[in-house]
């Protein structure tokens, strides 16, 4: 009867009378003609003192509401009705009635919850405020959204709403990418003008231009796809040597690549022993990979594990995320598991002050710059060359291990959609006069 009162209401009623209902229903405890039904609902779960029942019915209410106004692009009511928990007066002395007393109880208890900060990610979307103001944190919110729709013990309706919220902020951050990268190459287009939507600085084209460069037959999606033929009916014994050579090959130079794959040995040769002699199948390499996310981030799904620190402390965060792109590429359906890992680094680490963890942010960022290029295929990303490094010299793959910021300085990123109108982009005051191609 909640339920139905309250898509009723969200349906035919407007945000601000459908608010002012959920207020005097969940807040004051009011009843009336209209939630007359849905109020004796909600009594006889006060009456039965379970709080969990009373947040689970809450907190569905809530997201049906937030999945309806959304649809319909009611921002501002979805920022509303969020911020409207936090005026809530929780003070039960005026009260007489003990189902309102404990009401109040449960919603400050809820307010004060993982379940509220889950429910406030929705409000940063919409929110107003300025950079300074936001948390460091803030700007991976697609990732921390993920936790919430890979739950199933969460109601539909919040699954939901966090998957719809967390696709759309990862295309809009893809989209500000391409058009970033197109703007600040244009000589047409003031610098005062550009919007970075990272928070790297300066760094960032030639940090793109690094991770673009692996193209043609070394590409790292060319390189999955030929492990995962060559791996094809194995044993899965011979499939976990197979791995190890994949994911340590052609990473980084200057980086301590040999005790990155020590420690990748050292847990392959452990992992589901009992599977050795098995043909490799899909099932199999869906839980290894899980597992190799898993060590090289969090093993709990709280702290950082010691690979993770142990790599972002040598200064090679490209490295690590380049492993791990490895792994998504042979594995898509790895990608839910990672992110939600990512999401519990971001958790672990959002209590420090950003000037304390900029090094883990430089990973954050490297991480949804690459995903954002390479894990979803529409807009590409190439270079192109705008002056020769020497005369009549071609670009080899050897002049691309050597990613000098010399070298880089002779190419150009060139964004493109792969949809049916490549214009969607427009690439705005991009004036293609600024690229001198060398033929």
């Amino acid at each position: 009867m909640i339920y139905n009162y309250f898509l009723d209401l969200v349906r035919y009623y407007d945000p601000e009378d459908t608010i002012e209902e959920f207020r005097k229903l969940f807040f004051e405890f009011e009843c009336h003609s209209e939630n007359e039904e849905a109020f004796k609902d909600l009594e006889q779960i006060l009456k039965h003192q379970d709080p969990r029942e009373f947040i689970n019915t809450l907190k569905r209410c809530c997201y049906i509401l937030i999945n309806n106004w959304e649809t319909l692009r009611q921002s501002e009511a979805i920022r509303k009705f969020v911020k409207g928990f936090q005026e809530v007066d929780f003070d039960p002395k005026s009260v007489r009635n003990r189902n309102k007393i404990r009401l109040k109880s449960y919603l400050k208890s809820f307010v004060e919850s993982k379940d509220y900060e889950e429910l406030l990610l929705f409000t940063e979307k919409h929110g107003t405020r300025s950079k300074q103001e936001k948390h460091w944190s803030e700007r991976y919110t697609s990732y921390l959204l993920v936790p919430q729709y890979a739950d199933t013990n969460n109601s539909p309706e919040q699954r939901e709403a966090a998957r719809t919220l967390s696709v759309e902020l990862k295309q809009k951050f893809k989209f500000d990418l391409a058009m970033f990268t197109a703007r600040s190459q244009s000589q047409s287009v003031p610098k005062d003008k550009l919007k970075n939507p990272t928070g790297l600085g300066e760094e960032i084209l030639n940090l793109i231009k690094r991770i673009v460069a692996k193209r043609g037959k070394f590409s790292y999606t060319n390189l999955a796809h030929i492990f995962c033929k060559q791996t094809e009916g194995v044993p899965y014994n011979k499939f976990k040597e197979a791995l190890l050579s994949y994911l340590v090959y052609s990473v980084e130079k200057h980086t301590n690549t040999e005790l990155l794959k020590t420690h990748l040995k050292r847990k392959l040769e452990k992992l589901y022993n009992k599977y050795n002699d098995k043909i490799i199948n899909e099932s199999l390499l869906l839980r290894t990979c899980n597992q190799v996310i898993s060590f090289l981030t969090t093993e709990d799904g709280e702290n950082p594990s010691e690979t993770f620190i142990y790599l972002l402390s040598q200064g090679t965060p490209l490295t690590l995320v380049i492993v791990l792109l490895k792994l998504i590429l042979i594995c898509p359906n790895a990608r839910t598991h990672l992110e939600t890992c990512i999401a519990h680094l971001i958790e672990y680490y959002r209590e420090f002050p950003e000037d304390e963890c900029q090094w883990v942010i430089n990973f954050f960022e490297i991480f949804n710059i690459t995903f954002a290029i390479y894990a979803d295929n529409d807009v590409q990303y190439d270079l192109i060359r705008v002056e020769k490094k020497r005369k009549n010299q071609q670009s080899s793959q050897s002049d691309q291990d050597d990613l000098t910021d010399d070298y880089l300085e002779n190419y150009r990123i060139f964004s493109q959609h792969r949809g049916e109108d490549p214009t969607q982009l427009q690439f705005a005051n991009l004036n293609m006069n600024d690229f001198k191609f060398s033929g």
